[in-house]
């Protein structure tokens, strides 16, 4: 689609729907992401909660300067003895696998979004926070039918959502997870929204929502205190910056890992170019592995691919802690003027437990194995977490912009690496470069991929069938990109990736 002056691609209808009713109203891209932001709370609830954490990538209107903003979870500054934590594992149903999570009290790190959310508003918003909790509020009140895939959402993390009373009020009301077609209310999160728009972020620091947070922690076996919360900061950071085919790609800094591997990915791509390689699934395949083996070996195996040394100066940063994002969600949205803002949210799984009587969990970032390779609970104290979520901006030649990013844990880097080579490379359309089948690689060599690549390809990818998983339809597993382009002479288009749900909306 290229008419419409602007354009919002993101998971959820409802998430679309708010940030284009802002981008209507008068808003700036900035504006309309933070509604969008808070309607993730709401019809994202799986992915996206007030007590998880995220990132924005930002760009203002005729400017190729480019921010992050940091606002992902922290680990506690203090701990506590392990019989005094509520701590314990869960199993998510994906279908053909099983994963185990830990949930409780004591799996939760300081969130940051709504530090993240206000820091946003005051430095790049126009509109009064009040307008753009609106949707959000509204929708939490009314309720909306519950989609086909936020449904099954529910019962992959199933034993989450109804590990205590206050949580299965909510998912299951009347004894069963709620199904598609059923009406979803939280009216508890709508008047905790609406509250944040009139106290601020001190209403999550010091205020009533802060204060149930400190007394159930303390209470129920958690770590967090008063002192986590009105110690955390948002970070803003310079993007890592990247020429690709002749464009510059801004990707998420250290202490975030996904930035350095798509870089990484996309550099071992153009070598392979220069040898006179096509750009296919054989060169994908290799570029993961290569990228896989090279993130064993930390900064001495990345380093040595990057002659002008960004990446040497930032690898011992980027992987001095593991990186993790399970239930992600994301949001790209361009306005009128070229403003850009490309936003992914995290809540884990959520740790099993409302806070007070305010409609949400917190995250259970510190019950994710992956964040912790020396096993649970080693973590440092007072750390701000890695992550792998992605959020991008591609800044073309002639002005052309793009705003990208996904959910997929370990697969975001390898979805939004295969939609760029697809954009930058193969001069795809944004929807027909989200919608091609990708593949992934996995450490230890194992690739599964989507239908839709040639037969022969698909043949000899499978090969090592010990090694080969080939998926019989998209699958979420590959991650959900959800983008925005705004062409610098006419016209924007989105894309919101089908597998994830994602919905696109021109303005």
């Amino acid at each position: 689609m290229r008419s419409g002056n602007s354009v919002v691609a993101a998971g959820h209808k409802l998430t679309a729907n708010a940030a284009a009713e802002i981008l209507q109203d008068g808003g700036n891209a900035f504006d309309a992401c933070v509604a969008g932001l808070y309607m993730t709370f709401v019809a994202e609830q799986v992915f996206s909660s007030p007590g998880g954490g995220g990132f924005l990538m930002a760009r203002r209107k005729r400017s190729d300067a480019v921010t992050l903003f940091d606002f992902f979870a922290e680990t506690p500054l203090k701990t506590r003895p392990a019989r005094e934590i509520d701590f314990y594992p869960i199993h998510a149903d994906f279908g053909p696998a099983k994963q185990e999570f830990h949930i409780g009290i004591g799996s939760s790190a300081t969130p940051g979004v709504v530090p993240g959310i206000f820091a946003i508003h005051e430095e790049l918003c126009r509109m009064p926070m009040k307008r753009l909790v609106e949707p959000a509020v509204r929708a939490a009140r009314q309720g909306f039918s519950l989609s086909t895939f936020q449904a099954y959402l529910l019962t992959v993390i199933a034993p989450i959502l109804v590990a205590t009373p206050g949580v299965a009020k909510i998912f299951a009301p009347h004894g069963k997870l709620l199904k598609a077609g059923e009406s979803f209310v939280n009216s508890d999160l709508g008047e905790t929204i609406a509250w944040l728009a009139e106290d601020g972020a001190r209403l999550f620091v010091d205020g009533d929502v802060g204060q149930a947070i400190v007394t159930q922690q303390r209470d129920r076996g958690g770590y967090l205190t008063q002192e986590d919360l009105a110690d955390y900061h948002v970070a803003r950071r310079k993007p890592i910056l990247l020429q690709h085919a002749g464009a510059t790609v801004a990707l998420n800094p250290p202490p975030a890992a996904s930035g350095v591997l798509i870089a990484f990915g996309l550099g071992y791509l153009q070598t392979l170019a220069k040898e006179g390689r096509g750009l296919d699934a054989f060169a994908l395949k290799e570029a993961m592995e290569a990228t896989n083996t090279a993130r064993a070996a930390h900064d001495e195996g990345l380093a040595s691919n990057f002659a002008d040394g960004l990446l040497a100066r930032t690898m011992h940063k980027a992987f001095r802690f593991p990186s993790t994002s399970r239930g992600t969600t994301h949001i790209s949205v361009i306005d009128r003027d070229g403003n850009v803002a490309a936003a992914s949210l995290s809540n884990g799984e959520g740790n099993g437990s409302i806070v007070g009587n305010f409609g949400f969990m917190l995250n259970n970032m510190l019950g994710e194995e992956d964040l912790l390779p020396g096993g649970l609970g080693t973590w440092c104290e007072g750390v701000r977490l890695s992550s792998m979520m992605a959020p991008t901006i591609i800044l073309e030649p002639d002005g052309t912009v793009i705003a990208l990013g996904t959910g997929g844990s370990n697969r975001i880097r390898t979805a939004i690496l295969q939609v760029a080579v697809n954009l930058l490379d193969l001069g795809m359309s944004l929807e027909e470069a989200v919608d091609a089948p990708r593949l992934h690689v996995e450490k230890g060599g194992k690739i599964s991929f989507e239908p839709g690549l040639p037969e022969a390809v698909q043949a000899a990818l499978l090969e090592p069938e010990d090694k080969a998983h080939a998926w019989p339809e998209r699958n979420l597993f590959f991650g959900g990109v959800h983008a925005a382009r705004r062409f610098t002479n006419s016209g924007v288009e989105g894309a919101g990736d089908p597998r994830r749900g994602g919905v696109a909306i021109v303005v």
